[in-house]
């Protein structure tokens, strides 16, 4: 029996890799075709999308590079300042520093107004109470007045009070006023200062040669009765004329001359007794 004889085995080739590569080849090219499409992109219409999704998500667009990147930041920039005239904030600004120096002057000043009322001496409170309490009924009918400072208290007679017209002679109703005052500037130390002014009209009279003289003559006068009773120590007490220095309002009418002749009894720095009382 004749044997079948077999067909020759195929040789196996090396060319598999072909197809493998072939198929790598076809993806590439699908990925570079890909890629060419998006190049070819709306830029503008990407930067309006981004624009809009930046401020749905509270970011700020700053700027799109020149390869189409775009930069976002945290937060909006803020707002740059209006334009303005350097010439007006300069302006503005010196007005300012007045205003400040102003209300500083303003708070100085109360300040020391209120130190003044401070720095009072108790014992120029209780002298000034002491007289206004003596000579109240003087008082009410305009006959003097009593004022205080941070030095002194100073009571005031009118020359229609205290003298007659260009005369140094005191009215008699004048001698218990001066006794009142008596009784009480025994009871305190300090020095008493008797002054006399004038007006600035002339001097008629041939006595006095001027209103240097009327007003020293008529501050001597209380200064003698005064010391008369040997109540007050005379080393405390002067005399001096003012004639129409320091007047209290301006020589331009008949009322304020009348106003301006007057004599003035000051005490500087009392330190009185203190007061008795009966219950």
């Amino acid at each position: 029996m004749k044997a079948i004889p077999q067909r020759p085995k195929k040789q196996e080739g090396n060319s598999g890799w072909i197809i493998t590569f072939a198929d790598l080849m076809s993806l590439l090219l699908t990925f570079f075709i890909l890629l060419l499409s998006f190049s070819k992109m709306d830029l503008h219409k990407y930067e309006l999308m981004a624009q809009s999704l930046s401020q749905a998500f509270g970011f700020s667009l700053l700027e799109s590079s020149p390869g189409g990147q775009i930069i976002f930041e945290d937060e909006p920039p803020p707002p740059p300042p209006p334009a303005q005239d350097v010439s007006q904030i300069e302006r503005e600004f010196a007005q300012f520093e007045e205003e400040m120096e102003a209300d500083d002057v303003e708070m100085l000043e109360q300040s020391e107004g209120v130190d003044f009322v401070t720095q009072i001496d108790p014992n120029i409170e209780n002298l000034t109470e002491t007289l206004v309490d003596e000579l109240e009924a003087e008082i009410v009918s305009n006959a003097l007045n009593v004022t205080y400072d941070s030095e002194k208290v100073v009571v005031r007679f009118s020359e229609a009070t205290i003298f007659s017209s260009g005369s140094e002679e005191l009215m008699d109703e004048m001698f218990p006023i001066i006794e009142k005052i008596e009784e009480v500037l025994a009871g305190c130390n300090g020095q008493i200062v008797v002054s006399g002014y004038t007006d600035d009209l002339p001097v008629t009279s041939n006595r006095f040669r001027s209103n240097w003289d009327l007003s020293a003559a008529r501050a001597v006068s209380v200064v003698h009765q005064l010391i008369f009773n040997n109540k007050i120590d005379p080393n405390r007490v002067s005399a001096t004329g003012r004639a129409e220095t320091n007047p209290l309002v301006p020589n331009d009418s008949i009322a304020n001359r009348a106003k301006n002749r007057r004599v003035e009894i000051s005490i500087f720095d009392p330190e009185c007794e203190s007061r008795g009382f009966d219950f």
